[in-house]
């Protein structure tokens, strides 16, 4: 079985995932009369769980909408105990290093990964775990809050597969790690 993880996240012009005060209401910034997906529905259909920190899991837990993944969600904290009782069955605590992450999850037939959260994708990233990455960028500067990569501990290469731009203001860059 191919293993991939697979990044798919929107940021702002200048890099960042959320706001200085962790929010993410600018997202919304340009219409979206037709409920646009953007891909998302089809690149969710190609991973078979979602693997995230814990601070993406609470900020998903927040959103007042029935729990939105069809598919297993791994959560990685080292600071939860417990999975609340209302997702059980939805979501799994997961503990470890990367590699012992993965390989429990790879031990339960999951091997196409989504990889999700800030601190997440950039943990990933310096262990060079990432396979791809569909980036959506909003044309916005937020001028700070949580930036979605940081130094590295060597460079990583990636070869640009495909863009795409929706409702003429947002484009979306698909890459694929250069190996």
């Amino acid at each position: 079985m191919i293993k991939k993880n697979s990044v798919f996240i929107a940021t702002s012009i200048d890099g960042y995932i959320a706001d200085k005060d962790g929010g993410i209401d600018w997202l919304n910034l340009i219409p979206n009369p037709d409920n646009n997906d953007m891909g998302y529905v089809e690149f969710t259909s190609q991973i078979d769980a979602l693997v995230m920190g814990r601070t993406t899991f609470e900020t998903v837990l927040g959103f007042d909408v029935d729990w939105p993944y069809e598919k297993p969600v791994f959560v990685l904290s080292t600071t939860l105990e417990k999975i609340p009782e209302s997702h059980k069955g939805k979501a799994f605590l997961v503990k470890g290093t990367l590699a012992e992450i993965l390989s429990q999850i790879h031990e339960k037939g999951y091997h196409q990964l989504y990889i999700d959260g800030g601190t997440t994708i950039r943990n990933f990233l310096k262990e060079d775990l990432i396979d791809e990455m569909i980036l959506t960028t909003i044309p916005i500067l937020l001028g700070g809050g949580a930036s979605l990569f940081t130094e590295l501990p060597q460079k990583l290469t990636f070869d640009l597969i495909e863009t795409k731009t929706y409702m003429n203001q947002i484009t979306q860059h698909h890459y694929k790690r250069k190996k």
